[in-house]
């Protein structure tokens, strides 16, 4: 049993029954509209280390022997690493080829085990995923997945993610917000507007508990509001 926090953008707080907490892809709450991040925690991973919306680990509050993991890092350096008891696996990805900045970035992609939770994490993603990244979500049962189109991954390239996978939950994340408001970042709606109606849930919060031996039987989607 895990607990889920979408603190907004691609950010995650995930805790553990041992009350470890994972932070996701930290934002700039300045510039992303977002809260300041409320809760210490044991580990950060971000997908790069070039990006304000994404690796922000010097504004997570952190406990004593928190650890900080860049996972491009780790991708470009045999893939995984372990902290706190947790098993942390990479690969490389790209921003979008026609990324807002003029030069896209290089960023990584990641997965790990919480309680029985295979999470997998789409980190920055912008193009089509290659035959190695749909295999390397292979086995996930719990999907954050980008939600909101360019310059992240399209909604049919996310659907045929979600597809191949076939995860038992899909939480969508890095879209458009009242918070966040990015020039043609899709809202919710639109991604509601994909995935079948009677498979979503909405949590109408922004903190839920998951227990892995209460996922669905088949693939449901959880929307979450941001913290």
């Amino acid at each position: 049993m895990a607990e889920f926090t979408w603190y907004g953008q691609a950010s995650f707080g995930i805790v553990s029954k041992d009350d470890l907490r994972i932070v996701t892809d930290p934002y700039d709450p300045e510039k992303a509209g977002f809260k300041p991040f409320p809760h210490p925690a044991d580990i950060v991973i971000k997908s790069s280390s070039s990006d304000d919306f994404h690796d922000n680990d010097h504004l997570v509050p952190k406990k004593p022997g928190a650890t900080v993991i860049d996972a491009l890092e780790i991708a470009l350096d045999g893939g995984s690493t372990s902290s706190h008891g947790f098993r942390f696996t990479t690969i490389e990805a790209m921003e979008h080829a026609d990324h807002p900045s003029g030069h896209p970035d290089q960023n990584a992609m990641y997965r790990f085990a919480v309680d029985g939770l295979e999470i997998g994490h789409m980190g920055d993603m912008g193009d089509d995923f290659s035959d190695a990244q749909l295999e390397f979500f292979d086995g996930v049962n719990v999907l954050l997945g980008h939600a909101g189109g360019f310059p992240v991954i399209s909604l049919n390239e996310l659907m045929r993610v979600i597809g191949h996978v076939a995860p038992r939950l899909v939480i969508p994340m890095h879209y458009r917000t009242p918070e966040y408001i990015l020039k043609n970042m899709f809202t919710i709606d639109e991604f509601l507007g994909v995935f079948p109606r009677e498979l979503v849930d909405m949590a109408g919060k922004s903190t839920v508990t998951i227990n892995a031996d209460a996922l669905p039987d088949t693939t449901r989607a959880l929307v979450l509001e941001p913290y």
